[in-house]
């Protein structure tokens, strides 16, 4: 994997890379403002295996909490303060952590967006292409319907970016399908319980509806509608093992999963080694295209069967690894254990 990364990279810089011969002993610091999902764990993991797989990382300093923009900022600038090499985030706004960020670059270090973007100039974007995710599974959604009917659509955290980004992918989907109607939009906060709840009270309001798109807050939705007898309804979620394993054990489950694979964080981490090394690619934005499996159809189901994996957590994504950045083992993301501190 690392040696079609740095391939893909030569290629990108017109053939001119430099390598280090010597490794570094590099402090890399994490940003990231949601615990308690399965995709941000996932991604934290993925940042320390992937910090551990490099021969240049010898610490990585992890903040990681549930917090708002003003609580990333704090936890930036003593990022900055710690005097690490780089910054790998996953920002809770594109605009309001902009002062720290350009500071850090100011003083030499390198930053990675991770998940979602941000304005600041100079800093590196590397992302699950969150628009065109949206959009496949809204499309499939609607085409299940045939074009119409009435929709309950769940979404993540109001302003950050990446739930933008969705936005923008669902309701270009919407306009393809005039006939399709949104009953009811919630966000989720990108949290099972909360998610599971909203899906329970609405199912108690009786109001009828064909369909359901989340924001990766799946497989719970399937629980939500078991648990109260409700006819199920097609499903859009995320590669999620538990969503993932639900289409095709749930009798009745029409459903599709969008990968989106939180180990786009140990991509973060291997493209801040990169740049520190000297080898970084032409342009600042780098994103992950997803694809789409449904169990509608044979191939389908044998796609979503062979990606499986009973190993890892109910709400991690299948998707551990991004092909040509990311170079830890199975055994590694999940053991979840990084360098230094």
């Amino acid at each position: 994997m690392r040696n079609l990364k740095m391939t893909l990279t030569a290629l990108a810089m017109g053939g001119a890379m430099a390598s280090s011969a010597v490794a570094e002993n590099y402090t890399i610091g994490v940003s990231n403002t949601v615990q308690g999902n399965g995709w941000r764990e996932q991604m934290i993991c993925a940042m320390r295996a992937q910090a551990l797989a490099e021969g240049d990382v010898s610490n990585l300093i992890v903040s990681h909490r549930n917090t708002d923009s003003a609580g990333q900022l704090e936890d930036l600038n003593n990022l900055i303060a710690a005097g690490v090499d780089a910054i790998v985030l996953n920002p809770s706004n594109p605009d309001a952590l902009n002062s720290a960020i350009d500071k850090a670059i100011s003083q030499g270090i390198v930053v990675v967006a991770v998940d979602a973007g941000v304005s600041a100039e100079g800093a590196y974007i590397l992302s699950n292409n969150q628009e065109e995710y949206a959009y496949l599974g809204a499309k499939w959604l609607f085409e299940q319907l045939g074009g119409s009917g009435d929709i309950v659509y769940m979404r993540g955290i109001a302003g950050v970016s990446a739930d933008t980004d969705r936005d923008n992918g669902f309701k270009r989907a919407l306009a393809e399908n005039p006939g399709i109607n949104v009953v009811h939009e919630v966000f989720t906060g990108w949290q099972q319980d909360q998610g599971k709840q909203q899906m329970f009270d609405f199912l108690a309001t009786g109001i009828p509806f064909d369909g359901v798109w989340t924001s990766g807050i799946d497989n719970v939705i399937v629980d939500a509608f078991v648990e109260s007898g409700a006819p199920l309804v097609p499903i859009v979620g995320a590669d999620n093992a538990g969503f993932v394993q639900y289409l095709t054990e749930v009798d009745g489950l029409n459903g599709a999963a969008v990968t989106n694979p939180g180990s786009v964080g140990g991509a973060g981490v291997a493209l801040a080694v990169d740049v520190l090394n000297g080898n970084a690619p032409a342009d600042k934005l780098v994103l992950v295209d997803p694809v789409l499996w449904e169990n509608a159809t044979d191939q389908g189901r044998a796609t979503i069967e062979a990606a499986q994996n009973p190993n890892l957590d109910p709400e991690w994504p299948v998707s551990v690894t991004v092909p040509g950045w990311t170079d830890y083992t199975m055994e590694q993301i999940i053991a979840c254990e990084g360098p230094g501190a």
